[in-house]
């Protein structure tokens, strides 16, 4: 019910939001068109896909890949969800699978009973989008890797590990997220874990990113600052957006993140260049544009993002729930993906609410909205 009640504050008597608002998720899972259909039935109120970032949204943003031959792993409509982010050459993990069916060799039941004619014509890989977690975990392991330790050509006689290897994005870090079971239950961000545990393993190298993308990662939140100035520009607002509010359930991806990004911004207008991210080539290049470009944007008006923890997900307050941070104890567990660093004090949110509807009421208190 919170949720409704928030949405009718938010919207006139016609139904349209009065204020600028995104929905910002980690799932990748599904088609932006959908997940909107799926919020307007649950708050009673029009979502347009233009409001919704999914994790891989910001993907078409990376246009010097889109002309390459991409493996995209994950489930849902991966290649209809890389086409409309402009990718134009993709192979799926099944098309891999079946194209060598030698190399999917953990379920008995799907070993091949007689060994199948060499593959021909199959194209040379090129890069890895890594979408969401999949169904079968071991399937996926097994073959991204035998992409990587390869260099895209899976069915050759391994001679030389390449190092470095063919260019990895990753969609949503999420270590664990809350669904209808009484506990969190793995995410994306797991799966990258066993991933780069087995490329370490194996070649004694580290897994190593072109992009991580999705919450916590500034440029998620960067796009999101881009589509609520877009609709504030639509809805006919004269006075410039000064603060965002970044309202979710997940201590290590929804307030990390928007902590993250309040850092760049303020970092931003000290002239300074990259806050709160390990300095390794894992994490330096993909992230560090985004404070670049906040530097150069001269017209960039807002000024902070401001974290509001609900207890209705992944963190549950056990007892009162208090309205300052300086009451709620910081995780000692870093849930977030290894290439960023962990600062306790990006893990506290600016307030803790029991649930939405409490949020947008803070946020048009602080606005002196009534």
């Amino acid at each position: 019910p919170a949720p409704r009640r928030a949405f009718q504050r938010l919207a006139d008597g016609g139904g349209r939001l009065r204020v600028p608002v995104v929905f910002l998720t980690n799932a990748g899972n599904c088609l932006r068109s959908a997940k909107a259909r799926e919020l307007s039935q649950a708050l009673g109120l029009q979502v347009s896909p233009e409001q919704v970032i999914l994790s891989y949204s910001p993907l078409q943003l990376f246009s010097q890949f889109h002309q390459r031959c991409m493996l995209v792993a994950g489930q849902g409509p991966v290649e209809e969800n890389a086409h409309n982010l402009g990718f134009k050459h993709v192979v799926t993990i099944e098309a891999l699978r079946k194209a060598y069916p030698l190399l999917d060799m953990v379920d008995l039941s799907r070993r091949p009973k007689e060994l199948p004619s060499p593959t021909t014509g199959f194209p040379t890989i090129e890069g890895v989008i890594l979408f969401g977690e999949p169904v079968r975990w071991e399937t996926s392991l097994q073959l991204i890797t035998d992409v990587l330790l390869s260099n895209g050509n899976p069915g050759a006689e391994l001679q030389d590990v390449p190092y470095p290897h063919l260019p990895i994005l990753a969609c949503n870090m999420d270590l664990l997220w809350m669904a209808e079971a009484k506990m969190p239950r793995f995410g994306h961000g797991s799966f990258l874990l066993c991933l780069e545990s087995i490329y370490k393993k194996v070649t004694g190298r580290e897994l190593k990113y072109e992009a991580l993308i999705g919450k916590p990662s500034p440029i998620t939140y960067r796009y999101a600052q881009y589509l609520i100035q877009q609709q504030a520009e639509k809805q006919g607002w004269k006075t410039p957006i000064r603060r965002l509010y970044a309202v979710g359930d997940n201590p290590m991806s929804d307030v990390y993140g928007a902590n993250l990004y309040n850092n760049y911004l303020k970092s931003a207008q000290q002239n300074q260049v990259q806050v709160g991210l390990k300095r390794g080539p894992q994490a330096a290049s993909p992230q560090a544009g985004v404070s670049l470009e906040l530097r150069n944007d001269c017209n960039n008006s807002v000024e902070s993002c401001e974290s509001i923890l609900v207890c209705t997900g992944v963190y549950r307050y056990n007892g009162d729930v208090p309205k300052e941070t300086e009451a709620c104890t910081a995780e000692t567990v870093f849930h977030g993906h290894r290439d960023f660093c962990f600062d306790p004090s990006l893990v506290e949110a600016s307030y803790v609410v029991q649930d939405v509807d409490d949020a947008v009421q803070l946020a048009f208190k602080k606005e002196n909205w009534s």
